[in-house]
């Protein structure tokens, strides 16, 4: 079986305890069986047969690939998703992108059925780059380039974190050229260089509570919020639910 083929069993085991937690062996067999020939499409040399071990080892692998847990409740008698609030949004967003990418993967036949958004790359190449530096409190190197400059910049950095906004991805970081912190979106950095030298992460500096009450990347330097009501009739209130304006 390819990798391909293991990682899309894997996320319908996934889909199937996140639509029934506590799900029984029995339950996911009867679910993969079902959606053998949707397995097939990822790998034909695929072979029918979903057995307790196979689940077991997969339940391993779904930790060591996805971080995510998958463990077996006595009193429900049914394997469950073990996880906090964040780590949900995580899974969530992540089922998302995989569902996105095999959907576009097995409709490469469909192109005139499907009109893609047109944008530029985000930059995401540096995301686990930038990740690491993060972690590992490593400066980092790079060319940026502003939207109102036409000359490219070389800055050095104390990376933070990163922050998504309206599917544009920026880290946050202090400027050693004049040691304020600003972010920089990663679709304007190119030449990413992680460095070996270090850095203290500041006590004083909280990103939560930097961005608590800013709306996008920009924040609201020291002013104070002011409560807005906003009145909507029932129709537009639902678009209003599943598209949050803040």
């Amino acid at each position: 079986m390819s990798k391909r083929g293991y990682i899309s069993r894997y996320l319908l085991i996934l889909k199937k305890l996140k639509a029934k937690p506590y799900s029984t062996y029995e339950e996911l067999q009867s679910y993969i069986d079902k959606q053998f020939d949707y397995l097939q499409m990822q790998d034909d040399n695929l072979q029918k047969g979903f057995s307790k071990r196979t689940l077991q080892r997969d339940i391993k692998e779904i930790r060591n690939v996805f971080g995510i847990d998958i463990e077996y409740s006595k009193s429900q008698k049914g394997y469950f998703i073990s996880q906090n609030e964040s780590e949900n949004m995580n899974f969530q967003r992540m089922m998302e992108a995989f569902d996105m990418f095999n959907s576009l993967n097995l409709a490469h036949d469909l192109t005139p059925f499907i009109h893609l958004e047109k944008r530029r790359p985000q930059g995401t190449e540096n995301l686990y780059g930038l990740l690491h530096a993060i972690k590992n409190r490593f400066q980092i190197k790079f060319t940026y380039q502003k939207f109102w400059e036409d000359e490219l910049s070389q800055r050095t950095v104390e990376p933070y974190a990163l922050k998504e906004f309206k599917n544009r991805w920026y880290t946050i970081a202090k400027d050693n050229k004049d040691n304020n912190i600003k972010s920089f979106a990663l679709d304007r950095l190119t030449n990413l260089e992680i460095t070996n030298q270090t850095y203290q992460y500041p006590d004083n500096y909280s990103i939560e509570r930097s961005y608590r009450y800013c709306f996008g990347i920009i924040s609201p330097n020291g002013e104070e919020p002011q409560d807005i009501i906003l009145s909507f009739d029932p129709f537009q209130g639902k678009y209003i639910k599943t598209l949050p304006l803040h």
